[in-house]
Formats: structure tokens, sequence, C-alpha cells
């Protein structure tokens, strides 16, 4: 990242640090955790890696699955399983709260997982989650192109192309999710848009400044507020 970039960090994006998005979750997620005394999942736990979601000391009992065999040495869970959301290993009534991060684009039947998730939750309790929206250009463009290309674009960026994932973005619009929490008997408590610093195009000063215009008018603009990057959904297990 060269000196102008960083330049223009500080100048237009001084609040913003590096997983902005996760930190924003994260206080969404501490918003509904209150005095620590809730059990909750993390639907999509991974090996790990992103430290905003890390809920030690604000949960009774942290639990969290993943395909990924690398979930049952996740450091941030009291409890790790090898799972999917389409069949999530625990009982009926289990949790408080489960929370899901960047994890509703990979998912090829979301109508089973959400049915999973209000199974799993006690009356009352809370699904979040946080997912791009499949109508911002970054997921668009996902959509039309190959997943190894998606594993280039991260490796470029400094990630581990070992931890990019098939995306499918059949629940990542305001529209399916209301569609899916009502299919699950979950109510809709909020669905925020967020549009923030133009991460994707932070590789030069150009398009750096393109994505700023992009970002000032999704969120200048009501009528566009479709088009912002973020999803993040605060559904309610009804009864």
């Amino acid at each position: 990242m060269g000196s102008l970039v960083r330049w223009l960090d500080a100048k237009l994006y001084p609040d913003f640090a590096h997983r902005w998005d996760d930190t924003l979750f994260r206080r969404r997620i501490l918003n509904h955790l209150g005095s620590g005394d809730l059990d909750i999942l993390d639907l999509g736990a991974g090996a790990g890696i992103v430290d905003q979601m890390d809920f030690r000391g604000h949960a009774r009992h942290i639990c969290g699955i993943d395909p990924d065999p690398r979930v049952v040495d996740n450091r941030y869970l009291d409890e790790g399983q090898v799972g999917v959301g389409e069949s999530i290993p625990y009982p009926d009534g289990r949790f408080d709260l489960v929370f899901a991060d960047n994890v509703l684009e990979h998912l090829p039947d979301p109508a089973a997982v959400f049915a999973e998730v209000a199974r799993v939750l006690r009356p009352g309790g809370m699904f979040l989650a946080k997912t791009p929206n499949k109508w911002h250009y970054v997921p668009l463009i996902a959509r039309l192109t190959p997943h190894r290309f998606h594993r280039w674009v991260v490796r470029w960026r400094g990630r581990a192309g070992d931890d990019v994932f098939p995306t499918r973005y059949l629940a990542n619009s305001p529209a399916d999710v209301r569609r899916l929490a009502a299919g699950a008997g979950l109510e809709v408590v909020r669905i925020e848009l967020i549009e923030g610093r133009p991460e994707y195009l932070r590789f030069s000063a150009l398009t750096y400044v393109l994505g700023w215009l992009y970002e000032r008018l999704v969120n200048g603009v009501p009528g566009l507020a479709g088009l912002r990057v973020l999803l993040v959904a605060e559904l309610r297990k009804v009864g």
C-alpha cells in the first residue's frame, strides 16, 4: 500500500481501522450479550482468525460449528464442532444468541439454515448476521467471476487463499433475509445497509477516490441505499 493511499485513509476515513466491518458487527453482538450470562453459537466459526469475533468473558458458554475441521481448535470457543448450518449438531432451544459473520453468502440452502437457527434458539433468542449485500459492486463482480479469481484477489490483498470459500449470494439482500426469516418463524428486528471505506479499491489512489465517490453517493442519496456494501440483520425467534 502506497503512501498516498495511507494519506487518503487518514484524510477520508480517520475512524476506520482494519476489519472495520467486523468491529461494527462485534458492537451489534455485544449490545445483545448484556451481563454475559447467555449461551451463544458462532455459526461458521472457522479457525478463529477474526479477533473481533472473540467473545470470551462476554458469554456464559460459546459454541461454534463449521465444516472446516480447524474449528475444533478455535481458541475463541468453549466448544467447537465440525458441522454445517443445514444440520446444527445441538438440541432444540440450546442458545440465547446465534451469530454468523460473513457466512450467509456461502449457503447453498439458506432456508434450511434459517430453520435450523430458529430450532436451536430459545424463545425470544436472537440471530445476528453480517454479510455482503448482493447488489453492491463487489458481490456483483464476484457473481460474474470464477472462484479461482476470488482466491487470487484475496492472496493479492495479503490474505491466505485457503480461507476463501465459494459464494452463492442466495440470502444477501433485505428482501432475501425477510423472506427467509418469515419462513423460519423469525421476526425482523432490524436490517441495516452500510457503506464505509472502499476496501477492495484501496490498491491505488485513483481507484480509492472512485470508491470514495461511490461511498458518498450511496450514503448521500436515500434512493441508492440498496447499493451499500454491508448487510447486518438482527432477527428474533417468535414465541
